[in-house]
């Protein structure tokens, strides 16, 4: 493997053919930063080059490598020479799985491998990303905005939250017996959306994409919303920052629900929501849809569930503060719209 040799050092990013990698591989090339990446299927080079392309405005400069969270093959040689890794690649099926360890198992070896190959390689710095599903599964009486301190308990989460919150206590546990904390950081963003580039999918796009075409009416779900611009900066913040070490930070923009999604949608950019539901579905609807979409099933303990978010450290650490969720939502209608013609 041959790279000019970068002033900033060298990052690796896992999961080069996801959403929010994607991005956050523009933002470094953008910064000078030499970059690699891992993708489970080399075969998906050429998809991670156009995207990535598309963003920048030019032929980028990356190493694709092929590693899978399940193997132990690929991560010493993908680590080597880094000064950063940014570990991002996570299972994120857009349906309950019938076996929850589809999800726990690649999930939490992999942020073993990922950080423990990191860490033996001297890295000054790993970031994880998270998830809020890490925080907002746990004992909040008050019905108070969840902080960095709050931990899901995993008895009683779903597949995916369990999964993210047994990967990053793995994480911080490697660290710790390695005493390393301070060479950890860990990004909990929210539900991720903004603009798209041109191959990018994602379960969080989902929801937009789905408003779009139509539907008769939405369930009363709804999310904390984040731009991935705003994620991929925190990032690369927690990356640089060295007061960011052994911290968790929760990334997110404010709370609506799908249905003040689509409202929005309708007013702000009419000629392409026209078909946005304006009802929402009775409860008993929604089950029975879920019978048949893995979507909506995958979601139907969170209806009419509100979850808020202090992201005071994620401002004060990072010096990162979320956009208007407003215009992440209307930024991501538009560029799907202009994506899909």
């Amino acid at each position: 493997m041959t790279a000019t040799t970068s002033a900033e050092g060298t990052v690796l990013v896992t999961g080069g053919s996801g959403f929010l990698a994607g991005r956050t591989i523009i933002d470094l090339l953008e910064r000078g930063y030499e970059v690699r990446t891992t993708i489970r299927d080399i075969d998906k080079e050429p998809r991670v080059r156009r995207n990535i392309a598309a963003g920048l405005g030019r032929d980028p400069e990356v190493a694709c490598l092929e590693a899978d969270l399940s193997s132990d093959e690929g991560w010493a040689e993908a680590v080597a020479g880094c000064r950063y890794v940014l570990h991002i690649a996570s299972p994120f099926p857009p349906g309950r799985p019938k076996d929850p360890q589809e999800l726990i198992r690649p999930a939490v070896g992999g942020a073993r491998r990922v950080v423990g190959a990191a860490l033996d390689a001297g890295v000054e710095r790993v970031v994880m990303t998270s998830s809020v599903a890490t925080i907002r599964g746990g004992e909040n009486p008050d019905d108070r905005p969840y902080t960095e301190a709050d931990w899901t308990n995993v008895e009683k989460a779903a597949p995916y939250a369990q999964s993210k919150t047994l990967a990053e206590d793995a994480a911080w546990s490697l660290a710790a017996s390695r005493g390393a904390r301070e060479r950890l950081a860990v990004i909990n963003p929210s539900a991720i959306l903004g603009p798209v580039l041109p191959d990018d999918d994602s379960f969080s796009l989902e929801a937009i994409e789905r408003l779009l075409r139509g539907m008769p009416a939405v369930p009363e779900i709804g999310f904390s919303w984040v731009d991935v611009r705003d994620v991929s900066a925190a990032h690369l913040a927690a990356m640089e920052r060295p007061e960011a070490g052994g911290q968790r930070f929760i990334v997110s923009a404010r709370f609506l629900w799908l249905l003040e999604v689509s409202r929005l949608l309708r007013e702000r950019v009419p000629e392409i929501a026209r078909k946005a539901p304006t009802r929402k579905a009775p409860k008993p609807l929604v089950r029975i849809m879920a019978l048949f979409d893995p979507g909506a099933r995958a979601l139907i303990q969170d209806i009419g569930k509100r979850s808020e978010f202090d992201t005071t450290r994620a401002a004060t650490v990072l010096g990162v503060e979320a956009r208007p969720v407003e215009e992440t939502i209307v930024d991501c209608a538009t560029s799907l719209a202009d994506r899909d013609g």
